[in-house]
């Protein structure tokens, strides 16, 4: 009997010292939830190169791009370039290209847009050309590591050329986005748009565009990338047609 009994007072004596214990543990904790993904994402660019000796050479590019995805059927995207050049203190590039675009998705793969383009470009002899136009795009590849879309539709040009008057013109419009991840610090870019007059195709304005970026931190990059804009038909028969630029850019992603 006292055998039992002190059997009995040791396990007693046990839950009581396991259910202190366990009364003493702070609860918990849950880990905090992710924060949400940021409305705004975007970049900022900069490029500088200089040439001193013989001649004098400099040329600067700057570039912004600025999306805005509230994770809805609707995506914002801006994206801005200016080039300057000058040899010898005589201006020899000057170019400003400036871009507004909105997809709205239709379905999984399918989407909508509308985009309002700006253009000046004075050794094209482009004193402003401004296109709004709109139509469906189609979503070819859309995986983590690659992008690839092309899209279509119709608009109007208003473009306005030294020594000639202002005119418009309906335009048929075609581009095409490509992206690549290498690694997750370094992708692949290529891109293509045209603007064809409806009235006479053998009249456009081409834009090609690749390019490779290399993360140097988390919020910065550099960028090399190939420009290449062709016009069919310059307004004046002494501007060449093609224009070819390899830009070098420090890029900020914020």
């Amino acid at each position: 009997m006292r055998e039992l009994i002190a059997r009995l007072s040791v396990t007693t004596t046990l839950i009581l010292t396991v259910a202190t214990s366990l009364r003493a543990q702070p609860p918990a904790v849950s880990a905090p939830p992710a924060p949400p993904p940021p409305l705004w994402t975007g970049s900022a660019g900069f490029g500088l190169s200089l040439n001193r000796g013989n001649t004098e050479t400099t040329n600067l590019n700057l570039s912004a791009e600025a999306t805005r995805d509230p994770k809805t059927d609707s995506v914002w995207r801006f994206k801005g370039l200016y080039l300057r050049g000058e040899t010898d203190d005589t201006l020899t590039v000057d170019r400003l290209h400036l871009q507004g675009r909105n997809e709205r998705s239709l379905t999984g793969r399918t989407y909508a847009f509308g985009e309002l383009q700006v253009l000046e470009d004075q050794f094209k002899n482009i004193d402003y050309l401004i296109a709004p136009s709109g139509g469906l795009g189609y979503k070819i590849v859309a995986t983590p590591a690659t992008t690839f879309n092309v899209d279509g539709g119709l608009g109007f040009k208003i473009e306005k050329n030294p020594g000639f008057d202002r005119r418009t013109d309906v335009v048929v419009a075609l581009s095409d986005k490509f992206e690549h991840k290498l690694s997750t610090t370094a992708a692949l870019t290529q891109g293509f748009a045209a603007l064809w007059k409806a009235q006479d195709f053998g009249d456009a304005l081409y834009t090609f565009t690749a390019g490779v970026a290399a993360a140097l931190t988390a919020r910065t990059q550099l960028k090399l990338e190939l420009l290449d804009t062709y016009s069919s038909r310059p307004p004046n028969p002494a501007v060449k047609s093609n224009d070819v630029a390899v830009l070098t850019t420090l890029v900020y992603k914020f």
